[in-house]
């Protein structure tokens, strides 16, 4: 099986066999748990200085903060071929 990596904006990859889930960072939970993996270091920010629209748990206890929408991930995930314009904050 090879690896496949997902984009979630600009350049930066995960690798698609280690996401977990791929969620909203508007509701509580969600803040607690990118909060709880700031303060222990498993926290990842790829947003590049942009707000972040997604969040992606890990399978190894990371939390990967991304600008691009939670659909666009996952479209991304799903292997879509459409390409998903990236999100900016002017």
């Amino acid at each position: 099986m090879a690896l496949q990596l997902v984009n979630i904006g600009f350049g930066n990859m995960i690798s698609a066999s280690r996401m977990i889930s791929i969620v909203s960072p508007d509701s509580a939970p969600i803040r607690r748990i990118v909060q709880d993996s700031r303060d222990s270091g498993a926290l990842i920010d790829a947003t590049c200085g942009r707000k972040t629209r997604t969040v992606i748990i890990m399978d190894s206890d990371h939390v990967v903060l991304s600008a691009l929408l939670p659909e666009t991930v996952a479209a991304r995930f799903a292997g879509s071929t459409e390409p998903a314009k990236e999100e900016s904050e002017a």
